[in-house]
Formats: structure tokens, C-alpha cells, sequence
């Protein structure tokens, strides 16, 4: 379910995702940033991990360009992470591959994160909430690979991510 669809060039769009998260974010909240520094489209989710981390961010942020959470490590990742915060609200935060008019598209959705759905890789769910950018467009011929993802755009995404996070609390 769709708490909020909105494009990252839109005017206050940190402040209309902030008020969004405002009624996800609480005590409980633990944000699970999933993606790697190592492919460009892949990177949003380590690097608002890290903008968060470096911000001071009041809740804790696994996930970062340092500490990735990704492919290879994501099952004992998210199985150290759920024994840590037992009672923990996760909010997980990726990148997504979508249509091509919906590229540069913040989504907030209630439920969890199936990473690697868009390159064909079956990989654990994780999240009570989560929050997508799409960052490219699905290729039906070619669904393992993000196409010409500009590192700017990707840092733009993330930014607004983090901002409308830091706003939320």
C-alpha cells in the first residue's frame, strides 16, 4: 500500500515526505538502507545510510557506504539486525528499478522491501515499512543491469531521502 508516490524534483518534497513519515518514524523506528556502492543505481540506499549517520540521525541506520547491506550479506545482515532491536519498526530503504516515466519517484509504501526483485535475485524481505527510489527503467532484454545512471541523480535521491527523514523527527 502506497503511503506516498511523489517525484524528487517536486516543489518541498522533503517536507511532504516528512509529513508522511512523521506517523511511520517512532521509538521503535530502525532504518535498513539495502543496496552497494559498487554498481551506481544500487548505491541510494547506503548512501542516505550514511547522510543519516553523519547527521546524527536519532534512531539506528544499518546500511552504510562503509558497512553495505547487500547481496552477499544480507541474510546475516538483517538476522544480526533483527536480534539487536527485537522489538524494532524497520524501515527499509532501496533502489528500484520501475516504468520510465515514473524514474526519479519516492514511494513510501507500508510493508516490507523485496530486494533484488528488479535484477532477478530472490533475496529476504525485510521491512514493516520502506521507502523506494526508482532510479531506472525495468529493460526486459536485459533486467540484470541498470542502464546510464548518473551518480548526481542518485546523490539528489538520497538527499531528499535523508532530509525528509531528518525532518520526520
Amino acid at each position: 500500500m502506497y503511503l506516498a508516490k511523489i517525484n524528487y524534483k517536486k516543489e518541498n518534497v522533503a517536507q511532504v515526505l516528512s509529513s508522511i513519515l512523521k506517523d511511520v518514524v517512532d521509538e521503535n523506528t530502525v532504518v535498513v538502507c539495502i543496496g552497494t556502492d559498487r554498481a551506481i543505481g544500487d548505491a541510494l540506499g547506503p548512501l542516505v545510510g550514511t547522510m543519516l549517520k553523519n547527521s546524527d540521525f536519532k534512531y539506528p541506520v544499518y546500511g552504510t557506504l562503509d558497512n553495505p547491506i547487500h547481496a552477499l550479506n544480507i541474510y546475516e545482515s538483517i538476522e544480526k539486525i533483527k536480534k539487536t532491536h527485537p522489538k524494532g519498526t524497520f524501515l527499509a530503504i532501496d533502489a528500484c528499478l520501475g516504468s520510465k516515466n515514473s524514474i526519479g519517484n519516492i514511494q513510501i509504501r507500508k510493508g516490507p522491501i523485496l530486494p533484488g526483485k528488479g535484477v532477478g535475485k530472490k533475496l529476504p524481505q525485510i521491512g514493516s515499512y520502506s521507502i523506494v527510489g526508482i532510479v531506472d527503467k525495468i529493460d526486459e532484454n536485459n533486467r540484470f543491469s541498470f542502464n546510464n545512471v548518473r551518480l548526481s541523480f542518485i546523490l539528489e535521491l538520497a538527499e531528499t531521502i535523508a532530509l525528509s527523514l531528518l525532518l520526520s523527527t
